[in-house]
């Protein structure tokens, strides 16, 4: 049985980042709201708390059982998980003389399992505005910094499982043992085993696969992109040609690729059917410039093409879908309604709509997981090796207006650009690029020419998942190459700028 880790959300920014640090050694975890009820079984061989951007003095704090918890498991409690524990038994936790933020100076003052392979002195993670000043009676202390005189700490009761506590943030990229500290609470005090990797992902979901959909049909709407080509292989390695694919050109796809998408799906073997419904969008985009709208737009008339020509297909039972663990965790509110950033395509939709089950076979994996798993399905590396692209396309690429004439112009572009990224191994460097453009023109001189014409933004950032993005520091040689070429080759265009915003607090698209 592989072995689970719980996540408990008290609604951290970093709680993804602790998911990624467990799933690195390859265990299976999962991140659940705080208040969410879950059972207890012998796969679960421990649990996190995470922080929060609440306090624990505050009178509707968020809380948990921890005294039950740690008659079944280990647990590790992070930051406001650490200050709740130690409430929560008894101890103080007060307002701190200053918010602590930023890098220190974790000193060990004892010897623990948590701490094998760190170094003594080792540089943490600190944010928070709340200090433990006194432990509960059964703790004690295993860390310090120079600020606070609890850092780390443990129970000392033998009757229920070890509990450890930390001040600071040992999942973020700033602490420097950080990792260690956590694959040694999951490996030395869990005893998780390390067999969730991609293979046994394939084989274990396969399987599921096979039991949830029988022998009924499945119909799915494919994009070329990384997660519904990964998602449709998985369900296709199940029940065969019972999938139905439908591979709608809405007329904002990236240059040529709906007929070498096309082409790659037959190399596949998958059973998918190309639909052309340019004309459609364009018709329903005249006009339209509010980002929003023009997403919804989108989003209603591709239900609106997808039903149709499911109702081609006869006895479909299940929607199979591509999405992956962001698109669930960001539709969770952990302590309350979220704001809404952007319509998401994924998490709802089609379902309400088409009244069929769904089937999500990525679920539960970050982006980078799902290429694993499809190189490990035998897909090409570069169709998986594909940057992200945003499931409205182009149009939220073109800020303003659509009109097929903007389109061509962002797709001659674009492909100027993205093909120089490849051409000079830049491509796999960073993790999403493309262009941008601009509801302006601006004056400029070509030969003895004087033209007025719009401006183009490239954009390329480095990121994990995308959750949170830096831009991408492109050598100023190959920036200005990529310019030249757009504006000897694409007339239409006559000013070329870089995007130097990162996530946050910009996002990485425009729209």
């Amino acid at each position: 049985m592989t072995s689970k880790i719980l996540i408990l959300d008290f609604g951290s920014q970093f709680t993804q980042l602790i998911a990624r640090c467990v799933r690195e050694a390859n265990i299976y975890c999962e991140i659940i709201p705080y208040n969410k009820k879950f059972t207890i079984n012998n796969s679960l061989k421990g649990i996190i708390l995470s922080g929060s951007p609440f306090s624990v003095n505050d009178i509707n704090n968020p809380e948990v059982d921890i005294q039950s918890f740690i008659e079944h498991v280990p647990i590790l409690a992070v930051c406001y998980g650490a200050q709740l524990t130690a409430k929560m038994f008894g101890g103080r936790v007060d307002k701190s003389n200053k918010r602590e933020y930023g890098r220190a100076v974790l000193k060990i003052q004892q010897a623990d399992t948590l701490f094998n392979s760190v170094s003594k002195n080792t540089q943490v993670w600190m944010s928070h505005s709340d200090s433990i000043v006194e432990l509960p009676k059964g703790f004690e202390v295993l860390a310090t910094t120079e600020s606070i005189p609890v850092a780390a700490f443990k129970n000392t009761d033998l009757d229920v499982n070890p509990l450890y506590g930390l001040q600071f943030h040992p999942e973020v990229y700033h602490s420097t043992d950080g990792k260690q500290m956590i694959q040694n609470f999951l490996i030395n005090i869990c005893k998780c085993s390390q067999d969730w990797t991609p293979a046994s992902y394939v084989v274990e979901t396969v399987e599921a696969l096979k039991k949830q959909i029988g022998n009924a049909h499945v119909i799915m709407a494919l994009s070329g992109g990384v997660d519904s080509t990964v998602a449709a292989m998985l369900i296709s390695k199940a029940i065969g040609n019972r999938l139905h694919g439908i591979f709608v050109d809405n007329g904002l796809l990236r240059k040529n690729e709906f007929e070498q998408v096309l082409e790659s799906y037959k190399q596949l073997q998958l059973n998918v059917t190309g639909v052309n419904a340019k004309q459609l969008f364009y018709d329903a985009l005249k006009n339209k410039t509010e980002p929003e709208e023009k997403r919804k737009i989108i989003g209603k008339l591709f239900i609106d093409v997808f039903q149709e020509e499911s109702k081609k297909v006869k006895e479909i039972k299940f929607l199979g879908q591509g999405t992956i663990y962001p698109d669930v965790i960001e539709s969770v509110s952990v302590h309350g309604p979220s704001a809404t950033i952007k319509s998401h395509h994924n998490v709802g939709g089609l379902p309400d709509t088409m009244h069929l089950e769904l089937v999500e076979p990525l679920r539960f994996l970050f982006k980078d997981e799902v290429r694993k798993v499809g190189l490990e399905l035998g897909i090409p590396a570069d169709l998986i090796n594909r940057h992200p692209f945003p499931g409205p396309g182009l149009a939220i690429r073109i800020l303003g207006e659509i009109t097929e004439d903007k389109v061509k112009l962002l797709q001659d572009a674009d492909n100027i650009y993205i093909q120089n990224l490849k051409e000079t191994n830049l491509y796999q460097k960073v993790w999403q690029a493309g262009t941008i453009l601009l509801p302006v023109k601006s004056v400029g001189v070509m030969g003895d020419e004087r033209t007025y014409e719009f401006t183009v933004a490239l954009r390329a950032v480095t990121s994990v998942d995308g959750m949170t993005a830096d831009w991408a520091h492109l050598p100023y040689e190959f920036l200005a190459d990529v310019s030249n070429e757009i504006i000897n080759n694409v007339r239409g265009i006559n000013r070329v700028v870089y995007d130097i915003s990162s996530k946050p607090p910009a996002t990485i698209e425009w729209e």
